[in-house]
């Protein structure tokens, strides 16, 4: 598997970013990694990298992007938060991923039985996990369809929890950047949300909650975020 270098990193387009992505993690789930010499990627990367995406994810010790969708040093940019929530801190560091270091995608990437999304669910406080969890509130309040049990004992309040908050973030990435929402716009970069299953490794990826412009597509961000 070749090290990404700028000439490649060129050639990859959103669409084409989301398809590499999707074939690691089949890989990953099949057992099939490609193989890489680790030592050799170090080596290739030491003058610079170029990521062909970038991936905000949970903390949580089952989700590291590079192995589920089966990417070696330098291919892409790991954004890790419990909850994978958005601030302003991410979205500047999205913005440098983007538009200086040449990124084609962001994928927002929920995963099954997160921590902090049941911690959300039941209205947890504790010192400044406080304030975190309070960015995944509004997605319990958005989730309706429960009537009983509205909490972390509930799998599936929690799991339609997770989406929500992949699916509010990904809006939110894209109302609170101006940079970022430009980008998708003019068909520089595309973004989407995903969710991984952490009983099976298999990536799931919505989409009602894709922007991805080609030459077949001609939406205007503005409009697709009023839906």
């Amino acid at each position: 598997m070749k090290t990404l270098n700028k000439e490649l990193q060129a050639s990859i387009t959103p669409k084409k970013a989301l398809e590499i992505l999707k074939e690691g993690n089949n890989r990953f789930v099949s057992n099939l990694q490609a193989h890489r010499d680790l030592l050799e990627q170090v080596n290739d990367t030491r003058d610079g990298q170029w990521p062909f995406a970038t991936i905000l994810s949970c903390i949580d010790s089952r989700t590291s992007a590079e192995l589920i969708f089966d990417q070696g040093l330098g291919d892409i940019f790991s954004v890790r938060i419990a909850g994978n929530i958005v601030n302003t801190d991410i979205l500047g560091s999205m913005e440098f991923a983007c538009k200086v270091a040449g990124s084609k995608l962001i994928v927002v990437l929920g995963h099954s039985k997160c921590g902090a999304v049941k911690g959300a669910c039941d209205h947890v406080e504790m010192g400044n996990l406080t304030e975190l969890l309070s960015k995944i509130q509004p997605s319990v309040y958005q989730e309706k369809e429960t009537t009983d049990e509205r909490s972390s004992k509930n799998p599936e309040f929690v799991e339609n929890v997770s989406q929500i908050n992949v699916k509010r973030n990904v809006k939110n990435i894209i109302e609170r950047s101006f940079i970022l929402e430009q980008m998708i716009q003019n068909g520089e970069i595309g973004i989407v949300g995903a969710m991984h299953d952490i009983e099976t490794g298999k990536v799931v990826f919505y989409d009602d909650s894709q922007f991805i412009k080609d030459e077949n597509s001609n939406f205007s961000v503005a409009d697709l975020l009023k839906n």
